[in-house]
């Protein structure tokens, strides 16, 4: 029970809600330009994956510099090349980034990814687990 002199709960205003998707499109868009500008293709220029330099496995993540920079550059081919996994996932990510904002905005309190099912679930993971192992296969075309 609640009593009526209890202050309520201040919702927070537009701005204040905004803050999250804001903050995050501007660092993927610095991040995005700073890729464009200084180039992942050459050696060491934004260091090494650590799992790559510890065992000479490749992530699923190695090539996405290099993926982002070529895209940046509008080589969709260059960058499939470098991580396909990357250019698939990006619409997606795009997706969710565009209604998160929206519902933000909005104000709604709305879910931003809707509930998956296991099978999906695990559906992703399984193609996450065939992308690593198929990219690190003696002569895979998917080695970045």
């Amino acid at each position: 029970m609640t009593l009526a002199t209890e202050p309520r709960a201040a919702r927070p205003t537009r701005s204040e809600r905004m803050l999250g998707p804001v903050l995050t499109i501007g660092g993927l868009t610095a991040a995005t330009v700073a890729l464009h500008l200084r180039d992942p293709h050459v050696s060491h220029s934004w260091g090494v994956c650590p799992l790559y330099a510890l065992t000479g496995i490749y992530c699923p993540g190695c090539g996405g510099l290099r993926g982002v920079n070529d895209l940046t550059d509008g080589h969709l081919g260059a960058a499939a090349s470098s991580n396909l996994l990357l250019v698939v996932a990006i619409p997606f990510a795009v997706l969710v980034l565009v209604r998160w904002t929206w519902v933000t905005w909005q104000g709604h309190g709305a879910t931003v990814v809707p509930a998956l099912p296991r099978a999906v679930k695990l559906g992703l993971g399984a193609v996450l687990l065939a992308f690593w192992v198929a990219r690190n296969l003696p002569g895979s075309w998917l080695a970045p």
